[in-house]
């Protein structure tokens, strides 16, 4: 694996990391809040081998820069030139984009700006579908990071906790240590000002996803506390082509809960895609 730097249209930095040949039908995996690219190492591990993986940082988070001004969160303009900016530096010819919670908004927000012709697809893993007065209380899980205040101090040590607590919430059953450490870590990257400013839009991003004319694939674990999975089906039913992969007894996570399920759907999607794609 390596790892670069590009800048996008505002400069901010945007770390992103790649394994696999050059070449292979591409995917760009895109977290969710909080987070970084090592939470795809399960789904890396598993597919560099027959594809080309790429794994950003989104900005506000890990290796990427972290602007102060609410606006460089807000902007649904800015999402998508990150966006393009690694599928550009990365030479990515028709990659699906797998998002991940929140990484469902920067997918909406690319597909709103830039349209779909060239990707082969989309996939959304426990994906959100409304941020602010946007968002309907179906849309909402117990555990939803909207409802704990404690995540967007400036207290460092309430905010540890409730990451904590987060991160817990996230599985339905409980992650080995070793990983959950790395997950804890990782959302601790993300500073309170990034954390407070993702959430500040009103966004809806069904239009994006009703306007999708490439496959589209939703995987929503039923056990799901954070993101209920009626928006998981709901997305897939957007979607004009659109599938519902409901996983049972798996919560928010499912490429980490259920690692091996989680990879054979996705190659067998992109495989799929990259096919249709070729023969239009």
């Amino acid at each position: 694996m390596s790892t670069h730097i590009t800048r996008s249209t505002d400069g901010t930095e945007i770390a992103w990391t790649e394994a696999g040949p050059r070449g292979a039908p591409a995917i760009l995996l895109i977290h969710g809040w909080a987070q970084q690219f090592a939470c795809w190492q399960p789904t890396i591990d598993r597919l560099q081998d027959r594809f080309h993986l790429v794994a950003m940082d989104l900005r506000g988070h890990g290796a990427s820069g972290k602007p102060e001004d609410p606006a460089a969160y807000t902007d649904t303009q800015l999402w998508s030139d990150d966006v393009a900016a690694v599928i550009h530096a990365a030479n990515l010819a028709r990659p699906t984009l797998v998002g991940w919670s929140y990484g469902s908004r920067v997918i909406a927000a690319h597909l709103a700006t830039q349209g779909c012709a060239h990707l082969a697809g989309v996939v959304l893993a426990g994906g959100i579908l409304a941020i602010g007065k946007a968002r309907e209380d179906w849309m909402v899980g117990a555990s939803s990071p909207g409802l704990d205040r404690d995540l967007y101090t400036e207290d460092v040590p309430r905010r540890l906790k409730a990451t904590a607590r987060f991160v817990a919430a996230c599985t339905a059953t409980p992650l080995d240590r070793t990983t959950y450490a790395e997950l804890v870590g990782a959302n601790m990257l993300c500073p309170a000002h990034v954390r407070r400013a993702l959430f500040g839009a009103d966004v809806d991003m069904r239009p994006a996803y009703a306007a999708l004319t490439r496959p589209g694939l939703a995987i929503h674990g039923l056990a799901d506390a954070v993101v209920t999975a009626r928006t998981g089906e709901t997305a897939a039913g957007l979607m004009p082509q659109g599938r519902f992969l409901g996983y049972e007894g798996v919560g928010h996570a499912p490429f980490l809960e259920a690692p091996d399920r989680f990879a054979a759907d996705l190659a067998a999607f992109v495989t799929m895609a990259n096919t249709e794609a070729t023969d239009a």
